[in-house]
């Protein structure tokens, strides 16, 4: 039997890790091992908080809405209240987008929802 040595396909996995690892600091994207480690540990902090990226933009959209609820004289959860009674599909992101750019247009839709 003939000992096996890293060879062609070696090569290729390190090399895959390497230049994942590249904008590490120090020798992270350097040597192979530290690279894996840091790399193992980078892409579960990616898998993470590209769940946690959602709920981020859903808290900034309520905070959004409520101030600009409040400035037209009723609260956050009042007015989902009452854009749901009113049947108005309206999403989080739409209105903070609307609170945020165009206040005349999230007036018109605070008023609808009051009616």
């Amino acid at each position: 039997m003939a000992r096996v040595k890293g060879g062609f396909k070696t090569r290729r996995r390190r090399k895959k890790v390497l230049k994942l690892a590249s904008g590490f600091y120090g020798s992270r994207h350097r040597l192979y091992r530290t690279a894996k480690e840091s790399l193992d540990r980078a892409l579960v902090y990616a898998y993470r908080d590209r769940k946690a990226r959602k709920r981020e933009f859903r808290r900034l959209w309520i905070q959004r809405i409520n101030a600009a609820a409040r400035l037209n004289g009723t609260s956050y959860s009042q007015l989902m209240g009452a854009l749901k009674k009113a049947n108005i599909d309206l999403d989080r992101k739409s209105l903070a987008d609307m609170a945020f750019h165009d206040m005349d247009a999230f007036k018109a839709v605070v008023e609808a929802a009051k009616k």
